[in-house]
This record gives structure tokens, C-alpha cells and sequence, in this order.
């Protein structure tokens, strides 16, 4: 049974930390640096930045930023955001990132899992997968949640899993910001379907929720943005609470 992590997420926009809810409606949240730094002296157990607008504005991930990052914190840290090719992800390991993370690019180009997966290992390759529950099911969307695609969530899991991809990001879009809980049902779902770690995202606003999702599915990471960024719930309090609540934690 692997130990639940504590995960924050750094969603960057012209080198600053920003959130939204659902996706929309970004505010300007700190220096990513300082946040990093922050979480790391707070007890967070990995990290994850999010270059937000990479895709979109058809641009490489913020290459100095991660170099910046490596040379700052020492727990493991995902860096995601236009990344389409393995010399991109090569680019980012050498900039001392530990992980990576695609997304629309897996989507356009499955093989890209695999090539990535053959290079640096599957446990370098996280495939983050942005869900929406609309006409009565999951489905899976690109492009910083504006492009929605054919694909079924849960059917989406299990090929990525497949390609060898190690873990798996899952944002539910419909709780993205909104403090109201994670999707249980799609993390349960999805949790069950595959054999790799599955990171539980979006929705989180009380410490009750990551017991909630840890306890409901069997997600081995809670990630959380703005209840970190804006010191809602410090991190150390949230690991004392789960801890008394009986929840393995790292």
C-alpha cells in the first residue's frame, strides 16, 4: 500500500503562480520560487508546476524557471506545459526536473507516452488527463480545458497505462476551484482501472476532502493549489489531521 502524498500545484503564467476555478478567471497568486521553497520547508512530499499557457501559445516550457526551481528545493518536482517531443522532455530532466507531465500532446500523439517512457523510464512520464462530466459521462479535454475530444475518460486511463505511462494526473474540471471536494466518483473509477498512481485533482477545500478521496479511491496523491497558495490549510496541519485520521502518509 503506497503512502498518500501531499502534492501543491504551480500553475505558471508569464513566470508567475496564478489560479482560476474551473479553469477560468485567473488571479495572480506569487513568485513560484518563493512558493516552492515555501512548500518544501512546510513538508510538502512533491511538486508540480503547470506552464498553463505553453500550449496554447504554442511555445517550450519555461526552461530557465526549472533550473531555477532545481537549484532551490530538493524533493521531487513535475514540470509540465507544451511539452510535444522527447527532446523537450530531455531539455527539462537536464534542467533538473524529476518528472514530466503531458497532456494534449499524449492525446495528439499516444506514441509520444511510449517514447518517453523508453528514454527516461515510465516513472519520468506523467500523463495529467483534464476531465468534464457532461451528457452524462466523463470525458477527456485538451488545450488547458477549452477543446473537448471523443475520448472517454476511463477508457483514456487504461491506453495510457498501457503506453507506459507511471502515473496519472486527473483534474476534474467541474470541481477545479470551486473548494467543494474532489470527483470521488471519477477518481474511484479511473483508480480502479489502472495499476499505476493515480493524483487526485481539483475541488479540494478542507482538510476533510483529502481524507475523503484517500479514503474513498484508491488515489496515492491529493494535489491542491489555492488552499496552499493563499495559507488556507498549511500543509503541516493537513499531514497532522490525516495522520490522526489514520491516514499513511509520506
Amino acid at each position: 500500500m503506497l503512502k498518500k502524498r501531499i502534492i501543491p500545484c504551480l500553475d505558471i503564467k508569464d513566470g508567475r503562480t496564478v489560479k482560476g476555478i474551473n479553469f477560468v478567471g485567473i488571479r495572480d497568486a506569487g513568485d513560484p520560487i518563493e512558493l516552492a521553497k515555501r512548500y518544501v520547508e512546510q513538508g510538502a512530499d512533491e511538486l508540480v508546476f503547470l506552464d498553463i499557457t505553453a500550449t496554447i501559445e504554442n511555445r517550450a516550457t519555461l526552461i530557465e524557471l526549472v533550473k531555477e526551481i532545481a537549484l532551490e528545493i530538493n524533493i521531487p518536482f513535475t514540470v509540465g506545459g507544451g511539452i510535444s517531443s522527447v527532446e523537450d522532455v530531455s531539455k527539462l530532466i537536464k534542467a533538473g526536473a524529476d518528472k514530466v507531465s503531458i497532456n494534449s500532446s499524449a492525446v495528439k500523439n499516444p506514441q509520444l507516452i511510449s517514447a518517453i517512457s523508453k528514454q527516461f523510464g515510465s516513472q519520468c512520464v506523467v500523463v495529467a488527463i483534464d476531465t468534464k462530466y457532461e451528457d452524462n459521462e466523463w470525458k477527456v479535454f485538451v488545450h488547458g480545458g477549452r477543446t473537448p475530444t471523443p475520448l472517454k475518460t476511463v477508457e483514456w486511463a487504461k491506453e495510457i497505462e498501457q503506453l507506459g505511462a507511471g502515473e496519472i494526473l486527473l483534474t476534474s474540471m467541474n470541481n477545479d476551484g470551486t473548494k467543494t471536494g474532489f470527483a470521488i466518483d471519477i477518481t474511484n473509477e479511473v483508480s480502479q482501472a489502472v495499476n499505476i498512481p493515480i493524483i487526485a485533482s481539483g475541488g479540494a477545500g478542507i482538510k476533510a476532502h483529502f481524507k475523503e478521496v484517500f479514503e474513498n479511491t484508491a488515489a496515492t496523491g491529493g494535489l491542491a493549489a489555492s488552499i496552499f497558495h493563499y495559507g488556507e490549510i498549511p500543509i503541516p496541519v493537513l499531514k497532522d489531521y490525516l495522520k490522526t485520521e489514520k491516514i499513511e502518509i509520506r
